[in-house]
């Protein structure tokens, strides 16, 4: 037995107590039961549907909720957000974007157009579409958002292409719009996307820095002459249809006057027929009648009545109009 320097023999060794050996197949096979429940179950969230796959293949669609599939990745569910309105956004990106398919790596060179009379413009605009088939989505087309991204900006492209910068800044925005979201939904049906378009909306559409002052200018001359030719129609929408009134007006008095005219001649002149049809048939009653009624409307409108018959040798002052007594007609 060795001794230290200083001539002392080493304590023993501790001693351990020794620990019960498992075995290892019941740990294995209690965590492959423990991994299997865990990845039994899965769910799909209320905008989304779930596509399952099984070794790779599509099997079914899976509506939102709790599921159950084989575990140890023999089943696969990508979950796809069918029920969200999604956005692309070209020649911007906003801050806190959560779409993985925009990029927003290069929106100067998506934005900078040349038009159909070659000038130059800067086009932003905004792509809202939906995910109407997940199982075409995730497998006809490889990378289906940046291929959308790519028709959009070739659609656009063209479309700006076809038109002066007046008509893109000023009047052709909403046609420009219109045209778009007609060819990407063409497109995106064509190539499989399967996706639809639902809205293009054109954002800031401005001419090159260098010469946006000039095109100010020239904007707000255009909506001067707007405000100018939309007052002159108020006030043409004020003053013609007050004249035509007043036409139709003074046209409908003549022409009520003219039948009040020709009816008081029709009544006259039927008067006149009765009263000669009664004169042939007695002469001297017909004639009494008459110069009793002319009197009777005449007299009272005089101020002083004289009365001169060949009859009488001297000037006879007239009875009251209104007195009950009427002198009778010499034969």
């Amino acid at each position: 037995m060795s001794t230290n320097p200083w001539g002392q023999s080493p304590p023993p060794p501790p001693s351990f107590p020794q620990l019960p050996t498992l075995p290892l197949g019941p740990i294995l096979a209690a965590l492959a039961i423990l991994t299997g429940l865990w990845s039994a179950y899965y769910t799909v969230p209320a905008e989304s549907e779930g596509v399952l796959l099984r070794f790779g293949k599509y099997i079914d669609k899976v509506p939102p909720g709790l599921h159950f599939k084989l575990p140890f990745g023999i089943d696969e569910v990508f979950r796809v957000p069918t029920q969200r309105q999604l956005k692309m956004e070209f020649g911007f990106a906003s801050l806190g974007r959560t779409n993985p398919d925009q990029t927003g790596e290069f929106p100067e060179q998506e934005k900078s157009m040349v038009t159909g009379d070659l000038n130059s413009a800067l086009v932003e605009w905004v792509v809202q579409y939906r995910i109407t088939e997940p199982e075409t989505y995730l497998f006809e087309v490889r990378n289906p958002g940046q291929t959308l991204r790519d028709l959009s900006e070739s659609v656009m492209r063209e479309i700006i292409g076809d038109r002066t910068v007046d008509e893109i800044i000023t009047i052709g925005r909403q046609e420009i719009e219109e045209t778009a979201l007609l060819r990407m939904g063409e497109l995106a049906k064509r190539y499989h996307l399967g996706l639809s378009v639902n809205q293009v909306q054109l954002k800031n559409v401005d001419p090159p820095k260098p010469v946006q002052p000039s095109f100010n200018e020239v904007n707000r001359a255009q909506q001067d002459r707007e405000n100018a030719i939309n007052l002159a129609n108020g006030d043409y929408n004020k003053a013609v249809p007050r004249a035509r009134g007043e036409a139709d007006q003074k046209i409908r008095a003549a022409e009520g006057y003219r039948f009040k005219r020709i009816n008081e001649a029709e009544g006259d002149a039927a008067a006149f027929g009765a009263v000669l049809e009664q004169y042939v048939k007695a002469p001297a009653v017909t004639r009494a009648r008459i110069y009793l009624e002319t009197l009777g409307e005449v007299l009272p409108l005089a101020h002083q009545q004289i009365i001169v018959d060949d009859s009488v040798r001297e000037i006879l002052p007239l009875l009251p109009a209104n007195s009950s007594i009427v002198p009778e007609p010499r034969p």
